[in-house]
C-alpha cells in the first residue's frame, strides 16, 4: 500500500510527500484546461499547453484548501493509498476542526441604520462553519448579508489572535462600502470603532497602517507588495472572490502564508472545475450558505420573473456576418437602430422604475439615454 504523507508547509500550502508514480497521478488529478485556452496567444504560439496544474511535482506543494480532494483521490475505486498526516509544531495538522462557542454572537451589538438587528439563521450557520474550519469559500447570493457574515467572522478572529486582518475587494467603491457597512453594524458597539480599527488602502492612500488592526483594500493596491508585508496578517478575507482568478490575486493569497483564518465570499462561481478548485485552494472548501430561491420563499427578496425577448434578424443580415469578427458583430448590434428603438419603447412602456443596463457607455448607453429621454419629453408634450 502506497502512503501519501501530508503536512502543512504553512497556512497557504500543503507539502505532499509520496512516491514519484503517485505524485504523477496526483498531478494529473489536479490538472485542468483553462477556460478559453484555445484563444490565448501563448497557446496559439505553442508556448503553453492550455492547462493549469495545481500540484507541483517539483516542490510537492498544493493549495491548503484542497486537502479534501486528496482524500477523494486516495479513496477512489482502484486505488489503495493511505494518507498519513504529519503535525507541524507551528502550523499544526493539515485537517482540524475546532468546535466554536457561538455565544460570542450574543455579545455583538449589531445595528443597521441605527436600529438593533440579529443575524439570521443561515448567517449564523455560515459563521459557525467558517470558524470551525478556520477557512471556507462561502457561496451566498446578493442581498443575503455577506458583509454581516464577514463582520462577524472578523470580530471573532480579532479576539482569537493578535495579528491584523486583511480584507480584499475588487474596487475602490467596495472598499468604502465595506468600511461604511462595518461602521453601520458597530454604531452602538463600544468595542469596535471603525475609524480607529480600519485602515483603507487604494490609489493615493498609504499602504502601512498605524494602530489599525483591519486593512480594507483593493487587490490592485497591494499585489506588488513583498511577501514580508503580508506577514502582519493572521486572517485574510476575499469579498467578491469570483474575481480572484487573476494570477496577481492568487499571488496575494499565496503570500498570506501566516493567515490561519482564510475566507472567501461570493454570490456565484463560473461553473468551471478549474475556477472552483483554485478558489477552494486559496480559501477552503465551498459552503453554500443559502439560495436566492430560499430568500424569496421567506420574503427576504422580491419575487423574480424573467422574460427573454429573442430578436431575429433578416437572413440577409445573418449571412453577411459569417466572416466578421466578434467586435464587428458587437458594434453592429449596439448601433442597430431598430433594436435600440425596441429597447427605448420597452423601457418607457413599463410600470414603476426601470433599469436599463449596457456595456458600452459612448456608443450604446448615451444614445439609449437620449432616445429614451427625448421620446419621454415628446410624449409628455403630446398629452399636455
Amino acid at each position: 500500500m502506497d502512503i501519501i504523507r501530508i503536512r502543512k508547509k504553512n497556512h497557504a500550502f500543503l507539502h505532499v510527500d509520496c512516491e514519484p508514480s503517485v505524485a504523477n497521478e496526483l498531478c494529473d488529478f489536479f490538472t485542468f484546461f483553462v477556460p478559453g485556452y484555445k484563444f490565448m496567444p501563448s497557446y496559439k504560439n505553442k508556448m503553453w499547453d492550455g492547462k493549469i496544474r495545481l500540484f507541483d511535482t517539483r516542490t510537492k506543494e498544493l493549495y491548503a484548501g484542497l486537502y479534501q480532494y486528496i482524500e477523494e483521490f486516495a479513496n477512489a475505486e482502484g486505488r489503495d493509498y493511505r494518507i498519513e498526516l504529519e503535525h507541524d509544531n507551528y502550523y499544526g495538522l493539515p485537517k482540524t476542526d475546532t468546535p466554536i462557542d457561538m455565544s460570542f454572537m450574543k455579545d455583538l451589538i449589531l445595528t443597521a441604520g441605527g436600529n438593533p438587528i440579529e443575524a439570521r439563521d443561515y448567517q449564523l450557520k455560515a459563521i459557525e462553519h467558517g470558524l470551525t474550519r478556520k477557512s471556507a469559500m462561502l457561496i451566498s447570493p446578493t442581498a443575503s448579508g455577506k458583509s454581516l457574515i464577514i463582520y462577524s467572522l472578523l470580530r471573532y478572529v480579532l479576539d482569537a489572535q493578535d495579528k491584523r486582518a486583511l480584507i480584499i475587494v475588487p474596487t475602490t467603491s467596495l472598499v468604502e462600502q465595506m468600511y461604511a457597512d462595518f461602521g453601520d453594524y458597530s454604531t452602538q458597539d463600544p468595542e469596535f470603532d471603525v475609524k480607529s480599527m480600519c485602515h483603507r488602502i487604494y490609489a493615493g492612500r498609504p499602504k502601512f497602517a498605524e494602530d489599525e488592526r483591519v486593512i480594507i483594500t483593493t487587490w490592485q493596491s497591494i499585489y506588488k507588495m513583498p511577501g514580508s508585508w503580508f506577514e502582519q496578517f493572521g486572517a485574510v478575507f476575499g469579498d467578491e472572490a469570483h474575481n480572484f482568478k487573476a494570477k496577481s490575486l492568487t499571488s496575494i493569497l499565496s503570500k498570506c502564508r501566516d493567515a490561519e483564518y482564510r475566507y472567501g465570499t461570493t454570490g456565484t462561481l463560473d461553473g468551471t472545475q478549474t475556477h472552483k478548485l483554485v478558489l477552494e485552494g486559496l480559501f477552503g472548501p465551498a459552503f453554500y450558505v443559502t439560495t436566492t430561491k430560499k430568500l424569496m420563499d421567506e420574503g427576504s427578496l422580491s419575487d423574480l420573473d424573467i422574460s427573454v425577448l429573442l430578436l431575429k434578424y433578416s437572413e440577409e443580415f445573418r449571412k453577411g456576418f459569417g466572416k466578421r469578427s466578434y467586435q464587428e458583430e458587437i458594434d453592429f448590434i449596439v448601433t442597430h437602430e431598430k433594436r435600440n428603438q425596441l429597447i427605448t419603447n420597452l423601457a418607457l412602456d413599463q410600470d414603476g422604475n426601470t433599469l436599463v443596463l449596457f456595456q458600452f457607455v459612448e456608443k450604446h448607453g448615451k444614445p439609449l439615454y437620449h432616445a429614451i429621454n427625448d421620446k419621454r419629453i415628446n410624449v409628455v408634450k403630446y398629452f399636455m
